[in-house]
């Protein structure tokens, strides 16, 4: 069991406002991004949970499903890399080459956008399902 409860938001929250380098290819994403077509999916990870490691390969399939059925989705992470340096933007773009991410996975190096999201711990997802609305804020 964590030793973090979940805090995240609810299914249907409004979508705060971010705007995170993508680590795979160093472009900006934002917000806007997600908006107007129906529900987005966030999902806070990181490189070392053991949580993540466990369902990383059902994360990267649910990822591609959702990008075929028109869902934005992105992974994002928080981690301090001063405690966790394998978390930083380096070896989180060789984590999403090596399990062929095929979605943002976004560097959120001062935690602010966790904070917007209520997210505390990894893998973090809304609570009652995995998607927020990206209908209004």
């Amino acid at each position: 069991m964590a030793a973090t409860p979940s805090t995240m938001r609810q299914l249907g929250s409004p979508l705060p406002a971010f705007e995170l380098t993508d680590t795979r290819n160093g472009e900006t994403v934002t917000d806007q991004a997600l908006r107007g077509r129906g529900p987005a999916v966030v999902a806070f990870i990181c490189n070392h949970c053991p949580f993540v490691v466990h369902i990383r390969a059902g994360l990267v399939e649910f990822g591609r499903y959702c990008q075929e059925a028109g869902v934005p989705f992105v992974a994002i992470s928080s981690n301090d890399v001063g405690s966790h340096p394998q978390d930083g933007p380096k070896p989180m773009a060789a984590e999403a080459q090596k399990h062929g991410f095929t979605f943002p996975y976004l560097y959120d190096e001062t935690q602010a956008v966790a904070r917007e999201f209520d997210a505390a711990c990894t893998p973090e997802l809304p609570k009652g399902a995995t998607a927020i609305s990206s209908a209004s804020r």
